[in-house]
């Protein structure tokens, strides 16, 4: 697995003998491990090249993941119970490109309609999800994906129509903890959002609670927002976030990882309805 991992996270085939090198591991030992993988096809061999990428069976396993949609079904439930203990419409929704595709919609009783809804797309930079999920990013991984003003969609009129406000909006998000919006996506609504991070540490989906912006004053958005981290730190563990290491702790002398720092909100107690 740690063979696999390795291999998904370069930009092209490797050589063994990184292989080798990076997971601390004796050559003989991986090539014996890229052998099998070979045979199995989850990984295929460049004999010109010498070096190894994934195979064909590794992406059939990806499928298999969109396919079953485990993130929405691990999701669903901890949604649920944020609308029952919050009264507000809440959602979860990932990064795809430039946009947020919306995977999970919950609406609470005598809540305004909402444009989002499972399947629907969004701009990434209008959206209290799409935004707690940015704030996690590289900040060279944000530049390539909003490159030019042409890349930044309006709906309102309101929300960063540059790198450098989209850029000052995400530096809040991390100071605050917490993303929101307020009428960016639909006058008169706004949003509080929080990730959700897997076993790395990284951000794969923002968890959000929408209301009528004039019905909730700060304290009572901050209030929200604490909810919405304690579902997004279920939602993490469900998918495997572990206790994170140092931020700049170096891989280990057996190649162990160290995982990239996550928020403190994903360190509170399993969030339950009360």
């Amino acid at each position: 697995m740690r063979v696999l991992a390795y291999l998904a996270a370069q930009a092209g085939p490797s050589p063994a003998a990184a292989v080798a090198q990076h997971l601390g591991l004796p050559r003989s030992t991986v090539y014996h491990l890229l052998s099998v993988l070979v045979e199995e096809g989850f990984v295929t061999h460049l004999p010109e090249e010498h070096r190894y990428g994934l195979g064909t069976a590794s992406l059939a396993l990806g499928s298999a993941y969109a396919r079953q949609a485990p993130l929405a079904r691990l999701a669903r439930p901890v949604v649920g119970r944020l609308v029952e203990s919050t009264g507000e419409s809440a959602h979860l929704a990932v990064l795809n490109g430039r946009e947020v595709l919306y995977l999970v919609e919950q609406r609470a009783p005598r809540r305004p309609a909402l444009v989002t809804d499972v399947d629907v797309r969004l701009p990434a930079h209008l959206t209290a999800s799409g935004r707690a999920v940015l704030a996690r990013l590289p900040a060279a991984q944000v530049r390539a994906l909003f490159p030019g003003p042409s890349a930044f969609a309006d709906r309102t009129g309101v929300g960063p129509q540059s790198l450098r406000a989209l850029r000052d909006v995400l530096r809040e998000v991390r100071a605050r903890g917490w993303a929101t919006e307020d009428g960016e996506v639909s006058p008169g609504l706004a949003s509080v959002a929080r990730a959700a991070v897997d076993h790395t540490g990284s951000p794969v989906a923002g968890i959000a609670l929408t209301f009528v912006s004039d019905d909730v004053p700060p304290a009572r958005r901050a209030e929200l927002a604490d909810a919405v981290g304690r579902a997004a730190s279920e939602i993490s563990r469900r998918l495997g976030a572990r206790t994170p290491l140092p931020p700049r702790e170096s891989p280990g002398r057996r190649g162990r990882t160290a995982v990239r720092e996550v928020e403190p909100w994903s360190a509170i107690e399993p969030w339950s309805a009360k």
